[in-house]
């Protein structure tokens, strides 16, 4: 049996600290496989909030959240927003209650989709910052990172830099990474105290 592969870890370590009818939020919609899973995780009583600059990431997100069983998932608010915007946007009663916040970095994995639009390491740094606001104790960030694509391993080390820079009194930080690839993609998790 091999290792997980990172998207699979970051979803494992962040069902480990959802509940039903807990708040979430997906950072970067993409395709809208982490805003189903949150959805799925947070169950019919819970919320989840995307996240997404590209209008054919919320629409993506949308028509996967339709094919769903509404009854067994979240609500989720799609934002047409930049992830720096999450804590203007997420409603002031989710503040500090909020159970996990996933981030996956890089460009919109779609068919015919601008690849030179990525996530930039400014908004995504100033995203993170509103999370570590917005989590409950001992809730999550997951950030999958891409530093094999252009501009990617600028934001990488940006944010390796800033989870490392975090005070213990505050979080704890970790990163899941293939040693000998080092343009493979890498998971940095961030649990807040």
């Amino acid at each position: 049996m091999g290792f997980q592969s990172v998207l699979s870890m970051a979803h494992q370590l962040t069902g480990a600290r959802l509940q039903p009818g807990d708040a979430a939020i997906d950072a970067t919609a993409g395709t809208g496989a982490d805003t189903l899973f949150l959805a799925l995780a947070c169950g019919r009583r819970g919320a989840v909030f995307s996240f997404d600059v590209q209008a054919e990431a919320l629409a993506l997100t949308g028509q996967r959240l339709a094919k769903e069983d509404q009854s067994k998932i979240a609500e989720a608010t799609l934002l047409h927003r930049s992830h720096a915007d999450m804590l203007e946007a997420v409603p002031a009663k989710f503040h500090g209650r909020v159970g996990a916040v996933m981030f996956n970095l890089g460009y919109l994995p779609a068919e015919g989709a601008d690849l030179s639009l990525i996530t930039e390491p400014a908004s995504t740094i100033a995203a993170l910052e509103a999370a570590i606001t917005l989590l409950r104790p001992r809730g999550i960030i997951t950030a999958v990172l891409y530093p094999g694509h252009p501009g990617g391993e600028v934001e990488a080390a940006a944010v390796q830099d800033w989870a490392a820079a975090l005070p213990l009194s505050a979080a704890q930080s970790l990163i899941y990474r293939q040693l000998q690839k080092a343009a493979a993609p890498y998971l940095i998790a961030i649990e807040k105290k």
